[in-house]
């Protein structure tokens, strides 16, 4: 089986007709609270980061593929962040778009990342933060298997209000 490639879902690199889906999603404030994101972004950035994404991951110590379905419809994003070769750890996450939520593509493109981080990347752990009230990206981690290792208090300033926020960690097992 192919590891970036599941039954309805596979995950891709970016492309330039990406550009304007970013956009969208890096400009939505329903999502600055998760992405920490306080500005938004123009077209020109995106598309500096578009002709940079190229990089290896080795190198920049991040990627992004783009989740998408059978049907070649891009429904949302995954990202490994602050890469760790030495240590074999990475951040994760994941942003499926409103309107596809609930349909089981973040559990497909989770376990595809998953695998692909622990098979092609040798990683040892993956790390996924998520904020206490956000139900439903913390069953979808708990599903795959991830274990709430730490709780950051206070983590998340949002509308005058702390936040207590979850640290999930997915640990390979080596046995």
């Amino acid at each position: 089986m192919l590891t970036l490639k599941g039954e309805r879902v596979y995950l891709r690199a970016l492309e330039p007709e990406d550009l304007e889906l970013i956009y969208a999603i890096e400009n939505d404030e329903s999502v600055w609270e998760v992405s920490q994101t306080q500005t938004p972004y123009s077209r020109f950035l995106i598309k500096q980061y578009l002709d940079n994404c190229h990089k290896d991951i080795y190198e920049v110590k991040q990627l992004r593929m783009v989740i998408c379905t059978t049907a070649h419809v891009a429904i949302g994003f995954v990202d490994l962040f602050d890469f760790d070769p030495k240590n074999d750890k990475v951040g994760l996450g994941i942003l499926i778009l409103s309107n596809q939520r609930g349909q089981k593509y973040g559990e497909e493109a989770l376990r595809l990342i998953v695998d692909y981080g622990f098979k092609n990347l040798n990683l040892r752990q993956i790390y996924a933060n998520v904020l206490e009230d956000n139900l439903p990206s913390i069953n979808l981690f708990e599903k795959i298997g991830f274990v709430a290792a730490g709780l950051k208090k206070d983590w998340v300033l949002e509308n005058g209000t702390y936040k207590n926020e979850y640290l999930f960690q997915l640990i390979k097992d080596v046995h």
